[in-house]
Order: C-alpha cells, then structure tokens, then sequence
C-alpha cells in the first residue's frame, strides 16, 4: 500500500488499465454470464451498502428479496417456496445438498453419506463432496447425454441422503428425464434438487414444454441463476426449497445481529444483487423473458444452419441456447481460434466438441464473423472426412 492516497484521475486511469486486460463480450462464446441489464445495474448501484446478512437493518431490501422469491417460486409452479438469493449455482448446490444431508435419518453411525447425481453435473458437486465429507456417486448417461434412470437406481443404498438432476448442462445444455426422476425420488422417498442454474430462466419461456420443475412432486429443491439468462449482476443465485424444513435445517443462531437467526451460508451477502434481480425481472416480466429467449434460440438455429454449410454438425440437437459442434482435435481448434484470431470458445470432456452458449450478448453478425474465422481454421477438410477424424477421436 502506498504512504499517501492517489489521485481520482490516477485511481480511473489503474482502473481502465486493467478494464483493457479484461476480454469483452462481444468476442465471447462461451460464458453463461452475460452483461446484465441496464436496470439492473442502476438498481446494483442504488443498493450497494445493502447487507443481507444482516436484514433487520436492510427491511426494503429484505421485501425485495421475498418478492423474487415469490416471483421465481411462481415461475417454477409452487407459489409458496421459502428461500434465499445465493451467489450462484455452487453455494445453492452445496446448500441444498447440505440440506439433505442434516436431514437424513443416519441409520449406521460412522458409514459415509452418499448422493447420487449425473456424471454430467456440474464441477460445484465435486466441492459438496469435500466440504460436506459425502460420497458424489456420479450416474452415467445414456445416448442423448441425458442421466441413466437405471443407473441412479443402482446406486442408491441406505447411505444415500438424496438425487440431483440438471436442467440445462453446463457442457450440453441437455435436460435430464425429471419427471422419472421424480418418480424414483417419492419411490425411495429421497428429496431432489434440481440444478437449473443456467436452465431455470431458459426453460420456462420456451415454445416446447420441459417439465423440470416443483410441478413434479418429487422435486424438493431448484438453484437457479439470474446472472446468467436472467440478465441480473453477479452475483445473483436463488435456491428455493419447496417446504420450510429443508430451509430450517440450515439455521444458524446469530446473537449480535439484528436478527437472531441466518440460514444462509454466507454471512454478509449482497444487497445489491437482491435489488438488481428484483429490478430486471419486474422490468422485463414473462414478455420480456420470451422475447429474450426467443432471440437467443433464433441465433442457435441460425448457428446450426451456418455450420451445417460448412459440414459440422451438432453432437445433439440442442434443447436450449447450448451448442456443442463436432469438430477435429477441439482442443487444438479452440487454441487456434483464441490465439489467432480472438475468439472466446471452450470444448467439452465426453465427447469432445467445440462449445458455444448463444447469449443475448451475441448477434447473428457476431455468428457470421465467428463461422468465417471457423471456417479457415477448419482448413479444406471435407464435411465427410471431418465427421468421420471427429468419430475416430471418440474411440
């Protein structure tokens, strides 16, 4: 730290230093994170002292918070949900699988804990693993990389303390089968979360119908992010338990606040983010949520029909705004396409493809400019020679 304070002007120019090494969005095609909305900064900004940690001292703030959970919790078919705004899909995961976990009848003292969940959910479970000291048994898929019911059913055993399932993967966009899923869970009599995370603020304001939901009575609880396609700031994630005593297990007393207990795990959280979240939903409403999605989902299938000119085909068609293309030595494609000529992609692990997410942030001139760059990257390899390099690198 330096003796004596520097200047505005000096503090401005450190900043847009380092806003320069920060890489914009409009080169990027691999975030679930987008800019957020207009209104929603105004609102981050307005409430930015607002600590959440302790609400008594933050009442507004706290109605805002209740009010989305409202919002969010009619969204996804039960109007009465308790819950809180996290800062994102792990700390929801981790909640609500230690949620599970308090509220398990341990039937065998000093036998390990277990829960079951999809191979292809998301890396945050490898951290409930470690924090919570429980086994994440992870379930196959099958051939549309949707989670193996059978699978799941194996690997239950009295140690298991509940089932997850993704709505919306992080690497495919897939959407697991819930609804049997569900059945499994009221079978076992096991709670459920559901990971929407990227999926909740997709899902619902799609043309086909995807049940995912707390429309499934199996369902106990979802994590779902409004800094990704709901268009909130970071950081902003909601969890929301369908019954009050999957909440009550996660209280923690705290005598010095204003108020006498949290539930939540952090201590301070962001009033801002309450506020933002708020803000952006009233603003945009289900009009403008359709309208959002919508045009992401113009943009995927203009993406599809662009690749498919030149040979690449999608590894599965895709259920929401998530596109993995099937493309020789991915790896090597996404470095090229980085290095040389700035483009922001990432690949996926089983199988391997290109990965692209299609957020609003994105135009179909973005896509233009991007399948031209993929193209020369692609060289004069032939679709049925490509297809085929890309099916011999599964084997």
């Amino acid at each position: 730290m330096n003796e004596t304070g520097l200047s505005e002007e000096e503090i401005l120019s450190l900043l847009n230093d380092a806003k320069t090494k920060d890489f914009s969005y409009d080169r990027v095609l691999s975030s679930m994170c987008t800019a957020p909305h207009r209104i929603a900064v105004k609102a981050h900004m307005q409430f930015i002292e607002s600590n959440m940690g302790d609400f008594g001292l933050f009442r507004g703030t706290h109605e805002m918070e209740k009010e989305v959970i409202r919002m969010t919790g009619n969204m996804l078919h039960c109007p009465f949900t308790e819950g809180y705004l996290t800062t994102g899909g792990t700390e929801s995961n981790i909640q609500a699988v230690r949620s599970m976990r308090n509220l398990h009848e341990r039937k065998h003292s000093g036998s390990r804990l277990n829960v079951v969940v999809p191979i292809s959910a998301h890396f945050s479970f490898d951290k409930v693993s470690d924090i919570l000291d429980i086994d994440v048994r992870k379930a196959p898929l099958d051939s549309d990389l949707k989670v193996s019911i059978e699978a799941m059913r194996s690997l239950i055993d009295e140690n298991t303390v509940g089932l997850v399932a993704v709505a919306g993967s992080t690497e495919f966009g897939q959407v697991d089968p819930i609804r049997k899923i569900s059945e499994l869970a009221l079978e076992k009599v096991l709670p459920l979360h559901i990971d929407a995370a990227f999926g909740g603020f997709v899902l619902p304001f799609l043309e086909q119908e995807h049940v995912f939901d707390f429309s499934l009575p199996g369902v106990t609880s979802i994590a779902i992010d409004p800094h990704k396609m709901g268009l909130s700031t970071i950081p902003s994630g909601i969890l929301l338990f369908r019954e009050f005593k999957h909440l009550r297990c996660l209280k923690a007393h705290t005598p010095y606040l204003t108020v006498d207990s949290q539930y939540t795990m952090t201590g301070t959280r962001s009033g801002a983010a309450v506020a933002a979240t708020f803000a952006v939903m009233k603003f945009l409403g289900k009009e403008g949520y359709t309208e959002t999605v919508s045009k992401c989902m113009e943009m995927t299938r203009y993406l599809l029909r662009k690749a498919a000119e030149i040979g690449v085909e999608p590894v599965i068609d895709p259920v929401i705004n998530v596109v993995a293309l099937k493309v020789p030595e991915p790896a090597v494609m996404r470095a090229t396409l980085s290095r040389e000529y700035n483009w922001h992609v990432s690949i996926t692990q089983d199988p391997k493809a290109l990965r692209l997410v299609i957020m609003p942030h994105m135009s179909c001139e973005m896509i233009d400019m991007f399948m031209a760059d993929l193209t020369k990257v692609l060289g004069p390899v032939s679709s049925s020679k490509s297809e085929q390099k890309w099916e011999n690198e599964q084997k």
